[in-house]
């Protein structure tokens, strides 16, 4: 399902990195996220397609 929303250890499985990568890349906004609560939510189309524009990024 694409709208799946996915929790940050989730996440950072997903993008295979380590939990101290996505912690620092969601505090400086450079991934799409969003808090539910206290807990960092990630809407796997918004990561699929953050991922695809990172790969055209020279």
């Amino acid at each position: 399902m694409g709208d799946e929303l996915l929790t940050f250890e989730e996440a950072r499985k997903y993008l295979k990195v380590h939990k101290a990568t996505l912690y620092k890349w969601v505090q400086n906004k450079k991934i799409p996220a969003f808090k539910a609560g206290k807990i960092w939510r990630f809407r796997k189309s918004k990561i699929d397609a953050w991922l695809e524009k990172q790969e055209n990024v020279r």
